[in-house]
């Protein structure tokens, strides 16, 4: 079984599922140091937000496949050293988008209403009505930087309120923010209208002091900022600067650039709420986020590709819904093309043909990759990391697609060139089965495992049963025997399915036989 190592708290239902198909030893809090020197006994390693995965343990953790994190964000683990290595990074922001929207429209009131202030002042004797005067959310602008799964929840729920909803993200489209009843405008726009502004989006380079000085000057006065994302993206000195000048009018934080952010000056002004990181902290969110990430880490170490993975091709439900039988037809093919390519490449061309090539079939493509350099490569090769290999390598890699069905109503083809040659092989699903069902100008039909006797040889008689004849002898059992040829009297290609391998002496005396191209002994 696959060992798993849980190295922050998760809730217990998650790790019961991981138990039903792994090992899974739970170390939680381990000094430093100490998840480096475990790390290489195990394939999977599932973190929160408190351990930090670095190069170092990447590199250390030899029979790593994966690396689960209990949420959104994956800033504590360097995803460039991962991918490096073919290590594939899952999370689980489905989980708790529910308990951070919900979080986030809390601190929104909270922020309106001095709920917090107020409550502590009349803790301490004073009833300070006057003190307190709030705004309403109601026919508010409220700007949501990042329309994501949380983006989109909190939109939703601050239009319930009455709040006209606008958005900056790149990567949605304007269509369907309008789906949404929200309208997408450029960050420094949304920062000059809004009258709210919340922040859902991950903190990496590109996003780090996002909201620096010059953009809180530029944006509305007496704007009320809310982040429940990640600390970093704002930048705190000045923010600090811009809630002192009246130029931010509040500000509530879930997150800081340091956690526990200690003596911030942030916390010494009255205009400001902070609460401890809470953002996915409800007993439904625990639950969720645990059982997602233990099935996303199963999915990888069973040999399935995950639905959340963040350094792989992304794939939407509904297409690997198609997709996903293929992926055996995507692999078979890789492992069957590098055993029966035996010339230099410098170029992998891979053709998808019908209906199939109406999908991104970038995940299809990483599939054979990975397949095929596994038999050339000393690399630790993965869907993740296949093009970057190959590219090391120095092969040119290449994806073509076609609606056009010919014979096949959908057929996978990786052509190999190099060295002026090309090995062309064509695969396809028949029955829900991978099927090998052309080799360069040969007609065959082969399923992609076990053990094979290749030759390819002149069609004339008498060549066929030489073979036979010397495997008998050496008590070398056939199973099945598949012929193509490209015409009468011409060439041809033999593929037997054998139950023994062929040693080299019964190879060489194979070859010996008069019309003999070539024979190949091939285990997949």
């Amino acid at each position: 079984m696959p060992r798993v190592l849980v190295a922050d708290p998760i809730a217990e239902a998650g790790i019961a599922r991981l138990r039903s198909r792994a090992e899974v030893d739970v170390l939680l809090r381990q000094p430093e140091g100490e998840l480096r020197r475990r790390i290489p006994d195990y394939d999977a390693l599932i973190v929160r937000s408190e351990t930090r995965v670095d190069e170092a343990t990447i590199a250390a953790g030899v029979r790593l496949k994966v690396i689960g994190r209990a949420g959104a964000g994956v800033d504590n683990i360097d995803l460039q050293a991962a991918t490096r290595a073919g290590v594939l990074i899952v999370n689980a922001p489905a989980g708790n988008t529910v308990a951070a929207a919900e979080h986030t429209l809390a601190l929104m009131l909270a922020l309106a209403r001095h709920v917090p202030q107020a409550a502590q002042a009349v803790r301490q004797g004073r009833w300070e009505r006057s003190l307190y005067l709030g705004t309403e959310l109601r026919e508010k602008t409220l700007g949501v930087i990042g329309l994501g799964n949380i983006g989109r929840e909190v939109a939703r729920r601050a239009q319930a309120f009455g709040m006209q909803v606008i958005a900056a993200d790149p990567l949605v489209p304007e269509e369907r923010a309008a789906q949404l009843q929200v309208r997408m405008v450029p960050l420094e726009r949304l920062l000059a209208e809004a009258d709210f502004l919340t922040i859902h989006v991950p903190l990496t380079p590109q996003t780090r002091h996002l909201l620096d000085a010059a953009r809180l000057q530029a944006a509305k006065p007496g704007l009320r900022l809310v982040n429940a994302a990640r600390g970093g993206i704002v930048d705190e000195r000045a923010l600090y600067d811009a809630l002192r000048s009246g130029q931010v009018a509040g500000a509530a934080l879930d997150v800081f650039e340091q956690e526990p952010p200690g003596e911030s000056p942030l916390l010494g002004l009255p205009q400001v709420i902070a609460t401890p990181h809470l953002g996915a902290s409800t007993e439904e969110a625990q639950l969720s986020v645990a059982i997602e990430i233990a099935d996303q880490v199963l999915a990888v170490l069973e040999g399935g590709f995950p639905q959340f993975a963040l350094n792989a091709p992304v794939v939407l439900p509904e297409a690997m819904a198609f997709l996903r039988p293929y992926l055996r037809v995507a692999e078979g093919l890789g492992r069957f093309s590098g055993q029966v390519v035996t010339h230099p490449v410098t170029r992998l061309q891979v053709e998808y043909e019908g209906e199939i090539a109406e999908y991104d079939c970038s995940l299809l493509t990483a599939a054979v990759l990975t397949a095929f350099l596994t038999r050339f490569s000393t690399d630790r090769l993965s869907p993740v990391n296949a093009r970057a290999v190959a590219a090391a390598r120095g092969i040119t890699v290449v994806e073509q697609r076609t609606t056009r069905a010919g014979e096949f109503s959908n057929l996978i083809t990786l052509s190999a060139e190099g060295d002026g040659k090309t090995t062309r092989v064509g695969a396809t699903l028949l029955l829900n089965e991978a099927h090998v069902v052309r080799l360069d100008d040969f007609r065959i039909d082969v399923v992609p495992q076990g053990s094979f006797l290749m030759s390819w040889h002149a069609d004339r008689p008498g060549v066929i049963g030489a073979i036979g004849t010397l495997l008998g002898r050496s008590n070398i059992n056939i199973a099945s025997m598949q012929v193509g040829r490209n015409h009468p009297r011409g060439d041809a290609v033999m593929i037997l399915s054998i139950d023994d391998p062929v040693s080299d002496p019964i190879l060489a005396e194979i070859r010996r036989i008069p019309g003999m191209t070539d024979v190949q002994s091939v285990a997949l």
